[in-house]
Protein backbone atom coordinates (compact mmCIF):
# COMPACT_ATOMS: atom_id res chain seq x y z
CA UNK A 1 0.00 0.00 0.00
CA UNK A 2 1.84 3.23 -0.82
CA UNK A 3 1.92 5.57 1.70
CA UNK A 4 -0.01 8.57 1.95
CA UNK A 5 1.64 12.35 1.89
CA UNK A 6 0.81 14.10 4.68
CA UNK A 7 0.72 17.95 4.59
CA UNK A 8 1.80 20.71 7.52
CA UNK A 9 3.51 23.53 8.83
CA UNK A 10 6.74 23.24 9.63
CA UNK A 11 10.11 25.19 10.48
CA UNK A 12 12.30 24.31 7.41
CA UNK A 13 16.50 24.67 7.91
CA UNK A 14 18.49 24.04 5.09
CA UNK A 15 21.90 24.45 5.00
CA UNK A 16 25.31 23.50 2.68
CA UNK A 17 29.22 24.12 2.45
CA UNK A 18 30.61 27.66 1.32
CA UNK A 19 32.53 26.30 -1.56
CA UNK A 20 32.45 23.47 -1.08
CA UNK A 21 33.38 21.92 -4.56
CA UNK A 22 36.93 24.32 -4.01
CA UNK A 23 37.62 22.84 -0.71
CA UNK A 24 37.11 19.60 -2.49
CA UNK A 25 39.57 20.57 -5.26
CA UNK A 26 41.90 21.73 -2.98
CA UNK A 27 42.42 18.54 -0.01
CA UNK A 28 39.36 15.87 -0.92
CA UNK A 29 39.89 13.62 1.98
CA UNK A 30 41.05 16.55 4.49
CA UNK A 31 37.27 18.02 3.52
CA UNK A 32 35.67 14.77 4.06
CA UNK A 33 37.08 13.76 7.04
CA UNK A 34 35.94 17.48 8.54
CA UNK A 35 32.53 17.80 7.57
CA UNK A 36 32.17 13.90 9.24
CA UNK A 37 33.20 14.81 12.40
CA UNK A 38 31.84 18.13 12.41
CA UNK A 39 28.22 16.35 11.59
CA UNK A 40 28.93 13.46 14.21
CA UNK A 41 30.17 15.65 17.29
CA UNK A 42 28.58 19.14 16.98
CA UNK A 43 25.62 19.22 14.25
CA UNK A 44 23.68 15.91 15.03
CA UNK A 45 23.59 16.22 18.75
CA UNK A 46 22.55 19.87 18.26
CA UNK A 47 19.34 18.43 16.09
CA UNK A 48 18.70 16.18 19.18
CA UNK A 49 19.17 18.51 21.19
CA UNK A 50 16.87 21.05 19.98
CA UNK A 51 14.30 18.49 18.60
CA UNK A 52 14.81 18.66 15.30
CA UNK A 53 14.95 15.83 12.68
CA UNK A 54 17.07 15.11 9.53
CA UNK A 55 14.92 15.21 6.76
CA UNK A 56 17.49 14.54 4.03
CA UNK A 57 21.24 14.70 3.61
CA UNK A 58 23.47 14.57 0.58
CA UNK A 59 26.51 15.34 0.04
CA UNK A 60 27.52 18.52 1.86
CA UNK A 61 23.69 19.51 2.63
CA UNK A 62 21.35 19.27 5.30
CA UNK A 63 17.23 19.80 5.25
CA UNK A 64 15.74 20.10 8.98
CA UNK A 65 12.97 20.12 10.08
CA UNK A 66 11.78 21.65 13.56
CA UNK A 67 7.99 22.20 15.00
CA UNK A 68 9.00 25.64 16.38
CA UNK A 69 10.61 28.35 14.69
CA UNK A 70 12.75 29.38 17.87
CA UNK A 71 14.05 25.68 18.07
CA UNK A 72 14.85 25.94 14.97
CA UNK A 73 16.74 29.48 14.49
CA UNK A 74 18.54 29.02 17.96
CA UNK A 75 19.94 25.44 16.43
CA UNK A 76 21.05 27.53 13.40
CA UNK A 77 22.60 29.94 15.67
CA UNK A 78 24.41 27.43 18.15
CA UNK A 79 25.62 25.39 15.15
CA UNK A 80 27.25 28.51 13.74
CA UNK A 81 28.62 29.60 16.65
CA UNK A 82 29.99 25.84 17.22
CA UNK A 83 31.83 25.81 13.88
CA UNK A 84 33.44 29.11 13.97
CA UNK A 85 34.90 28.06 17.45
CA UNK A 86 35.69 25.03 16.27
CA UNK A 87 37.59 26.19 12.96
CA UNK A 88 38.73 29.16 14.24
CA UNK A 89 42.45 27.58 14.22
CA UNK A 90 42.14 26.77 10.49
CA UNK A 91 43.48 28.97 8.11
CA UNK A 92 40.06 30.48 6.23
CA UNK A 93 40.85 29.34 3.10
CA UNK A 94 40.50 25.75 4.32
CA UNK A 95 37.76 26.43 6.96
CA UNK A 96 34.56 24.47 6.73
CA UNK A 97 31.77 26.72 6.86
CA UNK A 98 28.21 26.11 6.54
CA UNK A 99 25.34 29.04 4.76
CA UNK A 100 22.09 28.78 6.67
CA UNK A 101 18.64 29.21 5.61
CA UNK A 102 14.97 29.36 7.31
CA UNK A 103 11.69 29.53 6.57
CA UNK A 104 8.41 28.44 8.27
CA UNK A 105 6.48 27.22 5.48
CA UNK A 106 4.02 24.40 4.25
CA UNK A 107 5.53 21.47 3.24
CA UNK A 108 4.33 18.08 1.78
CA UNK A 109 6.03 14.85 4.09
CA UNK A 110 6.33 11.82 1.87
CA UNK A 111 8.14 8.59 3.30
CA UNK A 112 9.65 11.04 5.70
CA UNK A 113 11.07 13.39 3.07
CA UNK A 114 10.00 17.27 3.01
CA UNK A 115 8.84 18.27 -0.22
CA UNK A 116 7.05 21.61 -1.39
CA UNK A 117 6.99 25.02 -1.70
CA UNK A 118 8.03 25.78 1.53
CA UNK A 119 11.58 23.34 1.19
CA UNK A 120 12.55 25.44 -2.23
CA UNK A 121 12.09 28.75 -0.44
CA UNK A 122 14.21 27.71 2.55
CA UNK A 123 16.77 26.17 0.29
CA UNK A 124 16.75 29.73 -1.64
CA UNK A 125 17.12 31.67 0.99
CA UNK A 126 19.80 29.45 2.29
CA UNK A 127 21.68 30.16 -1.21
CA UNK A 128 21.95 34.03 -0.37
CA UNK A 129 23.04 33.76 3.49
CA UNK A 130 26.87 34.78 3.88
CA UNK A 131 29.51 31.99 4.82
CA UNK A 132 29.07 31.04 8.48
CA UNK A 133 25.59 33.27 8.34
CA UNK A 134 22.16 32.80 8.69
CA UNK A 135 19.53 33.99 6.57
CA UNK A 136 15.66 33.88 7.34
CA UNK A 137 12.46 34.80 6.09
CA UNK A 138 9.84 37.50 7.17
CA UNK A 139 8.00 34.23 8.34
CA UNK A 140 10.39 32.99 10.15
CA UNK A 141 11.36 36.61 11.48
CA UNK A 142 7.91 37.19 13.33
CA UNK A 143 8.08 34.30 15.44
CA UNK A 144 12.10 34.71 16.98
CA UNK A 145 11.98 38.63 16.51
CA UNK A 146 13.18 39.77 20.20
CA UNK A 147 12.79 36.53 21.28
CA UNK A 148 16.59 35.24 20.92
CA UNK A 149 20.01 36.23 21.94
CA UNK A 150 20.80 36.92 18.14
CA UNK A 151 21.03 40.73 16.29
CA UNK A 152 19.05 40.07 13.07
CA UNK A 153 19.89 42.46 10.39
CA UNK A 154 17.31 43.69 7.19
CA UNK A 155 18.35 42.28 4.39
CA UNK A 156 15.82 43.58 2.19
CA UNK A 157 13.33 41.79 -0.63
CA UNK A 158 15.04 39.24 -2.80
CA UNK A 159 13.67 37.92 -6.07
CA UNK A 160 14.46 34.30 -5.49
CA UNK A 161 14.95 31.73 -8.33
CA UNK A 162 11.90 29.79 -9.21
CA UNK A 163 10.15 32.07 -6.42
CA UNK A 164 7.11 33.53 -7.86
CA UNK A 165 6.85 36.53 -5.20
CA UNK A 166 9.92 38.57 -3.62
CA UNK A 167 10.73 37.02 -0.30
CA UNK A 168 11.80 39.66 2.61
CA UNK A 169 15.56 38.50 4.31
CA UNK A 170 16.66 38.93 7.59
CA UNK A 171 19.87 38.18 8.66
CA UNK A 172 23.13 37.31 11.27
CA UNK A 173 26.27 36.51 11.35
CA UNK A 174 28.41 36.28 14.49
CA UNK A 175 30.39 39.50 15.50
CA UNK A 176 29.36 41.65 12.79
CA UNK A 177 28.50 45.43 14.10
CA UNK A 178 26.36 47.28 11.59
CA UNK A 179 26.37 50.64 12.77
CA UNK A 180 24.37 51.60 9.18
CA UNK A 181 21.17 49.49 10.92
CA UNK A 182 20.91 51.34 13.52
CA UNK A 183 17.32 53.32 13.53
CA UNK A 184 17.68 56.53 11.45
CA UNK A 185 17.25 59.55 12.75
CA UNK A 186 14.10 62.51 11.56
CA UNK A 187 15.07 65.05 9.75
CA UNK A 188 14.06 68.88 11.31
CA UNK A 189 11.36 69.02 8.66
CA UNK A 190 8.26 67.36 8.18
CA UNK A 191 9.34 63.49 6.67
CA UNK A 192 7.17 61.19 5.50
CA UNK A 193 6.97 57.53 3.35
CA UNK A 194 4.74 56.87 1.02
CA UNK A 195 3.58 52.89 0.89
CA UNK A 196 2.32 51.08 -1.92
CA UNK A 197 -1.13 51.56 -2.72
CA UNK A 198 -3.14 48.97 -2.96
CA UNK A 199 -4.57 47.33 -6.22
CA UNK A 200 -8.22 47.44 -5.32
CA UNK A 201 -9.29 46.21 -8.97
CA UNK A 202 -10.73 43.20 -9.86
CA UNK A 203 -7.71 42.33 -12.00
CA UNK A 204 -4.50 41.59 -10.05
CA UNK A 205 -2.84 42.58 -13.05
CA UNK A 206 -3.95 46.16 -12.64
CA UNK A 207 -0.44 46.59 -10.12
CA UNK A 208 1.61 48.18 -12.29
CA UNK A 209 -1.13 50.38 -12.73
CA UNK A 210 -1.43 51.00 -9.16
CA UNK A 211 2.59 50.72 -8.53
CA UNK A 212 3.04 53.59 -11.32
CA UNK A 213 0.36 55.89 -9.47
CA UNK A 214 2.06 55.39 -6.13
CA UNK A 215 5.68 56.24 -7.61
CA UNK A 216 4.17 59.15 -9.47
CA UNK A 217 2.90 60.44 -6.04
CA UNK A 218 6.53 59.88 -4.67
CA UNK A 219 8.06 61.83 -7.34
CA UNK A 220 5.73 64.72 -7.22
CA UNK A 221 6.33 65.27 -3.26
CA UNK A 222 10.40 64.70 -3.52
CA UNK A 223 9.78 67.97 -5.46
CA UNK A 224 8.67 69.90 -2.67
CA UNK A 225 12.40 70.74 -0.94
CA UNK A 226 9.83 71.55 1.97
CA UNK A 227 9.32 67.83 2.45
CA UNK A 228 11.94 64.92 3.34
CA UNK A 229 10.19 62.16 1.68
CA UNK A 230 12.06 58.15 1.61
CA UNK A 231 12.28 56.62 -2.04
CA UNK A 232 10.34 54.37 -3.79
CA UNK A 233 12.57 51.61 -3.72
CA UNK A 234 12.41 51.45 0.46
CA UNK A 235 8.77 51.84 0.72
CA UNK A 236 7.97 49.36 -1.64
CA UNK A 237 9.87 46.56 0.27
CA UNK A 238 6.25 46.82 2.10
CA UNK A 239 4.43 45.57 -1.12
CA UNK A 240 2.35 43.37 -0.40
CA UNK A 241 2.21 43.69 3.20
CA UNK A 242 -0.12 45.44 6.34
CA UNK A 243 2.86 46.99 8.60
CA UNK A 244 1.89 49.24 11.37
CA UNK A 245 2.17 52.80 10.75
CA UNK A 246 4.65 53.46 14.11
CA UNK A 247 6.86 50.71 12.75
CA UNK A 248 7.12 51.72 9.64
CA UNK A 249 8.04 54.92 11.53
CA UNK A 250 10.38 53.98 13.36
CA UNK A 251 12.27 52.19 10.52
CA UNK A 252 12.32 54.25 8.28
CA UNK A 253 13.39 57.93 10.87
CA UNK A 254 9.96 59.26 9.66
CA UNK A 255 7.02 61.21 11.16
CA UNK A 256 4.13 60.73 8.77
CA UNK A 257 2.72 57.77 5.99
CA UNK A 258 0.93 58.05 3.17
CA UNK A 259 -1.23 54.88 2.02
CA UNK A 260 -3.88 54.48 -0.10
CA UNK A 261 -5.56 52.13 -2.23
CA UNK A 262 -6.75 52.30 -6.27
CA UNK A 263 -9.24 50.55 -8.33
CA UNK A 264 -9.98 50.53 -11.60
CA UNK A 265 -12.68 49.56 -13.93
CA UNK A 266 -12.12 50.43 -17.73
CA UNK A 267 -11.96 54.15 -18.21
CA UNK A 268 -13.04 54.63 -14.40
CA UNK A 269 -10.35 54.92 -11.32
CA UNK A 270 -11.61 55.01 -7.68
CA UNK A 271 -8.26 56.28 -5.54
CA UNK A 272 -8.55 57.21 -1.72
CA UNK A 273 -5.52 58.10 -0.02
CA UNK A 274 -4.73 58.76 3.69
CA UNK A 275 -1.97 60.99 5.65
CA UNK A 276 -1.55 59.20 9.29
CA UNK A 277 0.55 60.54 12.04
CA UNK A 278 2.94 57.96 13.35
CA UNK A 279 3.28 59.61 16.28
CA UNK A 280 -0.44 60.83 17.19
CA UNK A 281 -1.74 57.45 15.86
CA UNK A 282 -4.76 59.22 13.70
CA UNK A 283 -5.05 60.51 10.27
CA UNK A 284 -3.82 64.28 8.82
CA UNK A 285 -5.83 64.19 5.93
CA UNK A 286 -7.86 61.93 3.70
CA UNK A 287 -9.87 61.43 0.53
CA UNK A 288 -11.42 59.81 -2.50
CA UNK A 289 -11.56 60.23 -6.06
CA UNK A 290 -13.44 58.88 -8.59
CA UNK A 291 -11.82 60.08 -11.92
CA UNK A 292 -12.03 59.44 -15.54
CA UNK A 293 -8.35 57.96 -16.17
CA UNK A 294 -7.62 61.23 -18.18
CA UNK A 295 -7.61 62.81 -15.24
CA UNK A 296 -5.48 60.57 -13.31
CA UNK A 297 -2.93 63.11 -13.42
CA UNK A 298 -4.89 65.97 -11.95
CA UNK A 299 -5.65 63.62 -9.43
CA UNK A 300 -1.86 62.90 -8.20
CA UNK A 301 -1.46 67.02 -8.05
CA UNK A 302 -4.15 67.40 -6.01
CA UNK A 303 -2.97 65.31 -3.38
CA UNK A 304 0.47 66.47 -3.17
CA UNK A 305 -1.26 70.10 -3.14
CA UNK A 306 -3.66 68.65 -0.17
CA UNK A 307 -0.15 67.10 1.87
CA UNK A 308 1.35 70.15 1.43
CA UNK A 309 -1.71 72.13 2.72
CA UNK A 310 -2.04 69.39 5.53
CA UNK A 311 1.95 69.55 7.09
CA UNK A 312 1.43 73.92 6.78
CA UNK A 313 4.28 73.46 4.40
CA UNK A 314 4.79 76.40 1.33
CA UNK A 315 5.72 75.84 -2.36
CA UNK A 316 8.78 78.01 -3.21
CA UNK A 317 8.18 80.27 -6.01
CA UNK A 318 10.22 78.51 -8.20
CA UNK A 319 8.21 75.13 -7.77
CA UNK A 320 5.03 76.67 -7.96
CA UNK A 321 6.36 77.94 -11.20
CA UNK A 322 7.69 74.54 -12.31
CA UNK A 323 4.37 72.59 -11.48
CA UNK A 324 2.24 75.06 -13.48
CA UNK A 325 4.12 74.10 -16.56
CA UNK A 326 4.79 70.65 -15.98
CA UNK A 327 3.81 68.99 -19.51
CA UNK A 328 1.27 66.36 -18.99
CA UNK A 329 1.29 62.67 -20.45
CA UNK A 330 -1.71 61.46 -22.05
CA UNK A 331 -3.56 58.73 -20.79
CA UNK A 332 -1.92 55.61 -23.11
CA UNK A 333 1.80 57.28 -23.01
CA UNK A 334 1.34 57.19 -19.20
CA UNK A 335 0.40 53.12 -19.45
CA UNK A 336 2.93 52.53 -21.08
CA UNK A 337 5.73 54.05 -19.21
CA UNK A 338 3.72 52.14 -16.15
CA UNK A 339 4.81 49.37 -17.66
CA UNK A 340 8.30 49.79 -19.09
CA UNK A 341 9.00 51.02 -15.20
CA UNK A 342 8.17 47.48 -13.65
CA UNK A 343 10.07 45.59 -16.05
CA UNK A 344 12.87 48.33 -15.10
CA UNK A 345 12.63 47.13 -11.83
CA UNK A 346 13.10 43.82 -12.05
CA UNK A 347 16.40 44.77 -13.58
CA UNK A 348 18.20 42.37 -16.23
CA UNK A 349 18.67 41.83 -20.09
CA UNK A 350 15.35 40.51 -20.98
CA UNK A 351 13.24 42.39 -18.54
CA UNK A 352 15.30 45.85 -20.22
CA UNK A 353 14.24 44.64 -23.58
CA UNK A 354 10.82 44.71 -22.53
CA UNK A 355 11.30 48.19 -21.20
CA UNK A 356 12.95 49.57 -24.30
CA UNK A 357 10.07 48.33 -26.47
CA UNK A 358 7.50 49.91 -24.16
CA UNK A 359 9.15 53.44 -23.92
CA UNK A 360 9.57 53.12 -27.91
CA UNK A 361 6.24 52.18 -28.64
CA UNK A 362 5.17 55.74 -26.55
CA UNK A 363 7.66 57.84 -27.92
CA UNK A 364 6.19 56.92 -31.26
CA UNK A 365 2.82 57.92 -29.72
CA UNK A 366 3.85 61.12 -28.04
CA UNK A 367 7.19 62.48 -29.47
CA UNK A 368 7.39 65.06 -27.03
CA UNK A 369 6.81 63.12 -23.65
CA UNK A 370 10.13 63.76 -22.07
CA UNK A 371 9.95 61.26 -19.52
CA UNK A 372 9.97 58.90 -21.96
CA UNK A 373 13.11 60.02 -23.25
CA UNK A 374 14.71 60.33 -20.14
CA UNK A 375 13.78 56.52 -19.36
CA UNK A 376 15.00 55.89 -22.85
CA UNK A 377 18.89 56.96 -21.78
CA UNK A 378 18.42 54.97 -18.18
CA UNK A 379 17.72 51.84 -20.25
CA UNK A 380 20.68 52.78 -22.81
CA UNK A 381 23.22 53.67 -19.78
CA UNK A 382 22.11 49.93 -18.29
CA UNK A 383 22.62 48.17 -21.36
CA UNK A 384 25.86 49.72 -22.06
CA UNK A 385 27.24 48.96 -18.47
CA UNK A 386 26.00 45.57 -17.98
CA UNK A 387 27.32 44.75 -21.95
CA UNK A 388 23.09 44.01 -21.98
CA UNK A 389 21.02 43.14 -25.67
CA UNK A 390 22.85 45.07 -28.19
CA UNK A 391 24.66 47.52 -26.41
CA UNK A 392 27.75 48.64 -28.17
CA UNK A 393 31.08 51.23 -27.91
CA UNK A 394 28.67 54.12 -28.72
CA UNK A 395 25.51 52.89 -26.49
CA UNK A 396 26.37 55.81 -24.11
CA UNK A 397 26.29 58.30 -26.86
CA UNK A 398 23.04 56.89 -27.67
CA UNK A 399 21.77 57.52 -23.95
CA UNK A 400 23.18 61.39 -23.99
CA UNK A 401 21.31 61.80 -26.96
CA UNK A 402 18.11 60.58 -24.88
CA UNK A 403 18.70 62.30 -21.97
CA UNK A 404 19.28 65.97 -23.83
CA UNK A 405 16.14 65.39 -25.67
CA UNK A 406 14.01 64.98 -22.53
CA UNK A 407 15.65 68.43 -21.37
CA UNK A 408 15.54 69.65 -24.74
CA UNK A 409 11.96 69.60 -24.43
CA UNK A 410 11.16 69.71 -20.81
CA UNK A 411 14.13 71.57 -18.94
CA UNK A 412 12.35 70.98 -15.57
CA UNK A 413 12.67 66.85 -16.02
CA UNK A 414 14.76 65.71 -13.03
CA UNK A 415 14.94 62.20 -14.50
CA UNK A 416 16.76 63.41 -17.83
CA UNK A 417 19.20 65.84 -15.89
CA UNK A 418 20.28 62.64 -13.78
CA UNK A 419 20.31 60.26 -16.71
CA UNK A 420 22.62 63.48 -18.31
CA UNK A 421 24.84 63.24 -14.98
CA UNK A 422 25.05 59.50 -15.32
CA UNK A 423 26.22 59.54 -19.20
CA UNK A 424 28.62 62.15 -18.45
CA UNK A 425 30.43 60.31 -15.88
CA UNK A 426 30.73 57.38 -18.04
CA UNK A 427 32.19 59.33 -21.14
CA UNK A 428 34.83 61.07 -18.26
CA UNK A 429 33.14 64.50 -18.33
CA UNK A 430 33.24 65.11 -15.07
CA UNK A 431 32.24 69.00 -15.28
CA UNK A 432 29.24 68.24 -17.65
CA UNK A 433 28.26 66.00 -14.98
CA UNK A 434 28.41 68.32 -11.96
CA UNK A 435 25.89 70.80 -13.99
CA UNK A 436 23.67 68.32 -14.72
CA UNK A 437 23.69 66.39 -11.33
CA UNK A 438 23.46 69.70 -9.39
CA UNK A 439 20.29 70.79 -11.62
CA UNK A 440 18.93 67.38 -10.80
CA UNK A 441 19.04 67.84 -7.05
CA UNK A 442 17.33 71.74 -7.32
CA UNK A 443 14.83 70.21 -9.18
CA UNK A 444 14.19 67.49 -6.95
CA UNK A 445 15.52 67.95 -3.96
CA UNK A 446 15.01 64.41 -2.35
CA UNK A 447 16.25 62.45 -5.40
CA UNK A 448 18.73 59.60 -4.70
CA UNK A 449 19.85 59.54 -8.09
CA UNK A 450 21.08 63.02 -8.34
CA UNK A 451 22.60 62.27 -4.75
CA UNK A 452 24.56 59.55 -5.69
CA UNK A 453 25.86 60.87 -9.32
CA UNK A 454 26.89 64.00 -7.73
CA UNK A 455 28.25 62.17 -5.19
CA UNK A 456 30.34 59.81 -7.71
CA UNK A 457 31.40 63.36 -9.59
CA UNK A 458 33.16 64.21 -6.09
CA UNK A 459 34.56 60.74 -5.69
CA UNK A 460 35.85 60.87 -9.00
CA UNK A 461 37.29 64.34 -8.85
CA UNK A 462 39.29 63.18 -6.05
CA UNK A 463 37.12 65.14 -3.39
CA UNK A 464 36.39 61.88 -1.66
CA UNK A 465 35.71 63.93 1.94
CA UNK A 466 32.63 65.98 -0.06
CA UNK A 467 31.18 62.38 -1.37
CA UNK A 468 30.64 60.86 1.45
CA UNK A 469 27.84 63.13 3.30
CA UNK A 470 26.04 62.62 -0.45
CA UNK A 471 26.47 58.64 -0.37
CA UNK A 472 25.27 58.60 3.46
CA UNK A 473 22.18 61.01 2.41
CA UNK A 474 21.21 58.76 -0.31
CA UNK A 475 21.24 55.77 1.46
CA UNK A 476 19.01 57.78 3.91
CA UNK A 477 16.44 58.74 1.66
CA UNK A 478 16.86 54.69 0.12
CA UNK A 479 17.85 52.15 3.11
CA UNK A 480 17.15 49.15 0.20
CA UNK A 481 19.58 51.33 -2.10
CA UNK A 482 22.41 48.98 -1.32
CA UNK A 483 24.81 50.81 -3.65
CA UNK A 484 24.85 53.55 -1.75
CA UNK A 485 27.36 51.23 0.24
CA UNK A 486 29.64 50.28 -2.15
CA UNK A 487 30.05 53.87 -3.14
CA UNK A 488 30.06 54.86 0.35
CA UNK A 489 32.94 52.30 1.52
CA UNK A 490 35.31 53.42 -1.88
CA UNK A 491 35.12 56.89 -0.58
CA UNK A 492 35.90 56.10 2.47
CA UNK A 493 39.13 53.73 1.33
CA UNK A 494 40.31 56.63 -0.96
CA UNK A 495 40.57 58.75 2.07
CA UNK A 496 42.31 55.76 4.70
CA UNK A 497 39.54 55.54 6.27
CA UNK A 498 40.05 51.59 5.91
CA UNK A 499 37.52 50.99 9.38
CA UNK A 500 34.65 52.89 7.63
CA UNK A 501 35.59 51.42 4.17
CA UNK A 502 35.42 47.75 5.67
CA UNK A 503 31.75 48.37 7.75
CA UNK A 504 30.16 49.75 4.21
CA UNK A 505 31.70 47.20 2.09
CA UNK A 506 30.42 44.41 4.90
CA UNK A 507 27.29 45.71 5.21
CA UNK A 508 26.55 45.98 1.34
CA UNK A 509 27.24 42.49 1.45
CA UNK A 510 24.88 41.32 4.11
CA UNK A 511 21.95 42.72 1.41
CA UNK A 512 23.80 41.55 -1.30
CA UNK A 513 25.37 38.66 -1.14
CA UNK A 514 27.01 37.87 -4.88
CA UNK A 515 28.28 40.64 -5.42
CA UNK A 516 31.47 40.37 -7.50
CA UNK A 517 33.15 43.98 -6.75
CA UNK A 518 32.46 44.47 -3.19
CA UNK A 519 34.44 41.27 -2.29
CA UNK A 520 37.25 42.71 -4.95
CA UNK A 521 36.81 45.79 -2.95
CA UNK A 522 36.65 44.64 0.39
CA UNK A 523 40.08 42.40 -0.32
CA UNK A 524 41.95 45.38 -0.75
CA UNK A 525 41.08 46.63 2.10
CA UNK A 526 41.71 43.38 4.48
CA UNK A 527 45.29 43.44 2.52
CA UNK A 528 45.59 47.27 3.18
CA UNK A 529 45.17 46.66 7.22
CA UNK A 530 47.37 43.33 7.24
CA UNK A 531 44.67 40.48 6.93
CA UNK A 532 46.26 38.78 4.01
CA UNK A 533 44.66 35.38 4.63
CA UNK A 534 41.42 37.05 4.84
CA UNK A 535 41.90 38.95 1.99
CA UNK A 536 42.60 36.07 -0.02
CA UNK A 537 39.52 33.98 1.09
CA UNK A 538 37.25 36.77 -0.37
CA UNK A 539 39.27 37.12 -3.19
CA UNK A 540 38.19 33.44 -3.95
CA UNK A 541 34.44 33.91 -2.75
CA UNK A 542 34.68 36.67 -5.47
CA UNK A 543 35.86 34.54 -8.13
CA UNK A 544 33.30 32.18 -7.31
CA UNK A 545 31.19 34.17 -8.08
CA UNK A 546 32.73 35.85 -11.64
CA UNK A 547 35.77 33.69 -12.62
CA UNK A 548 35.96 36.57 -15.29
CA UNK A 549 36.39 38.99 -13.16
CA UNK A 550 39.14 41.41 -14.58
CA UNK A 551 40.56 44.02 -12.05
CA UNK A 552 42.98 45.64 -14.34
CA UNK A 553 40.45 46.83 -16.42
CA UNK A 554 39.17 49.06 -12.94
CA UNK A 555 41.46 51.72 -15.00
CA UNK A 556 39.22 51.84 -18.27
CA UNK A 557 36.39 51.69 -16.46
CA UNK A 558 36.28 54.03 -12.80
CA UNK A 559 37.00 57.78 -14.57
CA UNK A 560 39.13 58.74 -11.31
CA UNK A 561 41.38 62.17 -12.11
CA UNK A 562 43.45 61.41 -9.38
CA UNK A 563 45.02 58.18 -9.32
CA UNK A 564 44.39 57.78 -4.97
CA UNK A 565 42.12 54.98 -5.25
CA UNK A 566 43.47 52.99 -8.03
CA UNK A 567 46.68 53.42 -6.46
CA UNK A 568 45.55 51.73 -2.75
CA UNK A 569 43.40 49.65 -4.57
CA UNK A 570 46.07 47.73 -6.04
CA UNK A 571 48.74 48.18 -3.81
CA UNK A 572 46.20 46.57 -1.41
CA UNK A 573 45.94 43.58 -3.16
CA UNK A 574 49.92 43.07 -3.23
CA UNK A 575 50.52 43.22 -0.28
CA UNK A 576 47.87 40.52 0.14
CA UNK A 577 50.07 38.41 -2.27
CA UNK A 578 46.95 38.79 -4.65
CA UNK A 579 47.87 39.00 -8.94
CA UNK A 580 45.91 40.98 -10.83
Amino acid sequence: MTERAERRLAAIVAADVAGYSRLIGVDEEGTLAALHSSRRELLDPLIAEHGGRIANTAGDSLLLEFASVVDAVRYAVDMQRGMTARYSDVASDRRLQFRVGVHLGDVVVSAGDLLGDGVNIAARIESVATPAGIAISDDAYRQVRGRLDAEWRDGGEHDLKNIAHPVQIWRWREGESAPLDAPPTRPDKPSLAVLPFANRSADPAQDYFTDGMTEDIITDLSKVSALFVIARNTTFAYKGQRPEVSEVCLDLGVRYVLEGSVRRAGDQVRISAQLVDGDAGGEVWAERYDRGIEDVFAVQDEVTREIVAALRVELTPAEEQRRESRPEIGPEVRDLLYRARTHIYHFGPDAIREARALVEEAIAIDPNAATAHGMLALIHNANYLNRWNDWHGNSVEDALACARRATEIDPNDAMGRAAEAYCHIWRGDLASAETAAQRCLELEPNPRQGLSALGQVRDFQGRHAEAVPLFEQAFRLDPQFDLALLLLGRAFFALARDGEAEASFEARLQRNPNTDTTRAYLAAVLGQTGRGEAARQVWTEMLEINPEFDAARMRDTLPYAVPTWFDRFYEGLAKAEISV
